[in-house]
């Protein structure tokens, strides 16, 4: 398995430098269901990580995750039961709940 996706990775050609377009979008929707590096994704776009994370997120391009989704089946029909479709969700780092002070008593 692993030589399959190093083969997807070595295959992820630089993208021209600009603002991301839909088509972008679209791309970085698949290698993130191949899962490929976030810093491999970052280093092919040279853009700031933010700006993945509106894509995952579905502020930027909403509807670029259904796209990515119909050619992801078409070009990776294999992989479909195995990969999760959805939104990234932010997991929150701390948790400021004055109910946490009671564990230091």
């Amino acid at each position: 398995m692993s030589t399959l996706l190093e083969s997807r990775v070595s295959s992820f050609p630089l993208a021209p430098k600009g603002p991301l377009s839909e088509a972008d979008a679209v791309d970085i929707w698949i290698a993130r269901w191949l899962r490929v590096r976030r810093v491999d994704i970052l280093r092919r776009y040279d853009c700031d990580p933010r700006r993945l994370y509106e894509i995952w997120e579905g502020r930027r391009f909403p509807a670029s995750r259904e796209r990515a989704r119909k050619v992801f089946a078409e070009r990776y029909p294999e992989l479909i039961d195995r990969v999760d479709f959805g939104n990234h969700r932010s997991i929150p780092r701390s948790n400021n709940h004055p109910a946490q002070l009671g564990l230091f008593e």
